[in-house]
């Protein structure tokens, strides 16, 4: 069977949602193929978007990052008005704590790089950020330790990446999107350009243009492309824990060695992640890994010890060799285009990654440079 569109987008979660969302708003006749893989990013990140209280001294990734946390604030209206179905995005406090001298240290360090976001990037937004005394603290989170230093940010939020991934499907079918469950297993490349992609079972889908958003398995197609997409599994694990408390207005919890804790408002409490470097296409928890997350929780929330566990998730994130994102489109191959590679930030940086390839797609240029980002810089 062969079946025709304008524009192929190859992998479902939020990051190729928000491509396909983005060109079926602009009248782009377009179709989702998703093989709903096991271990997807989307299904078991925690949705952190705080990008000027990051620890993280990476000045492209930031500068990226404020502009796509903002984002946030002009799409979720326009999703609200387009679907009827929950979005997962609130606005929501961190805390950011330091357990030792060590973390206090770099919390210092942090604390530098905020104000000097706040005067370049205007984010946090002045008037946001207080430093807190160990009640302080605890009395925003009260299952919290004593700390030794901390410091609240009302400016950030968080997403749950499944909800919203939904909220751009559903609101992308307003607009035309079509979708379809299968395993692209071949590109149609001829002559310098693509033709379509070819299915599992040998359906043939003609296309356009054909936009990689597989996360973790976006270097599959890069033999058939003649270039390397250096994006490999990193896996996390994270716990999602039945909190016998009223969680509503929690903050989320963010210390200084890269585990955090992100409250909803239904008593539950996510709390993670390892981030497994080499670990392979391997999508499930571990002895270790669970371990690791547990041991971080009673040393940074010790009141969480009679929380049970409801359930553990495990994403495979899509991380490239630098730590960004790669986008844009693909050398010596006309209209193959990649948006893969968010590593741990696909949630705070996936819907606007998405935007940006579309704009491109179309033939727009995107308000934000994607040549940082290339896979050229490989």
């Amino acid at each position: 069977m062969t079946d025709r569109h304008e524009a192929v987008v190859v992998g479902g979660g939020i990051v190729g949602s928000s491509v396909a969302y983005h060109l079926a708003r602009e009248g782009v006749e377009t179709l989702l193929v998703d093989r709903t893989d096991d271990g997807r990013a989307t299904d078991a990140g925690a949705g952190i978007l705080s990008p000027g209280t990051t620890s993280r001294d990476n000045e492209p990734w930031v500068k990226f990052a404020v502009e796509a946390v903002a984002y946030y604030d002009e799409l979720v209206p326009v999703l609200e008005r387009e679907q009827d179905g929950p979005h997962g995005y609130a606005k929501r406090g961190v805390l950011s704590v330091a357990m030792d001298d060590e973390e206090a240290n770099v919390c210092d360090e942090t604390l530098e790089r905020v104000r000097e976001r706040q005067e370049r990037f205007g984010t946090p937004e002045p008037g946001t950020v207080e430093e807190l005394d160990a009640d302080e603290a605890q009395a925003k989170f009260p299952p919290l330790a004593e700390t030794e230093r901390a410091f609240f940010s009302a400016d950030a939020a968080r997403v749950n990446g499944r909800t919203f991934e939904g909220a751009l499907r559903r609101a992308g079918r307003t607009h035309g999107l079509s979708e379809r469950e299968a395993s692209v297993e071949t590109l149609l490349v001829d002559d310098g350009g693509v033709e379509g992609v070819e299915l599992a079972g040998g359906d043939r889908i003609e296309a356009e243009s054909v936009i990689i958003a597989g996360g973790a398995w976006s270097q599959s197609f890069g033999s058939q492309l003649g270039v390397e997409i250096p994006v490999e599994p990193q896996r996390g694990q994270i716990v999602h824990l039945d909190v016998d408390a009223d969680t509503d207005g929690w903050p989320i919890v963010s210390p200084f060695r890269g585990h955090y804790m992100v409250p909803w408002d239904d008593g539950r409490v996510a709390a993670g992640a390892t981030r497994e470097t080499g670990s392979g296409y391997a999508p499930h928890t571990t002895i270790e890994g669970l371990t690791e997350v547990f041991e971080q929780v009673l040393r940074v929330a010790p009141g969480l010890a009679d929380a049970t566990l409801r359930t553990a998730r495990v994403g495979l994130r899509p991380l490239s060799p630098d730590g960004l994102p790669v986008l844009g489109s693909v050398p010596d191959v006309s209209d193959v285009y990649l948006c893969t590679g968010h590593g741990p930030t696909g949630l705070q940086l996936g819907p606007y990654s998405g935007k940006l390839v579309a704009d491109t797609v179309r033939g727009e240029t995107p308000e934000t440079d994607l040549e940082p980002f290339a896979v050229s810089r490989f």
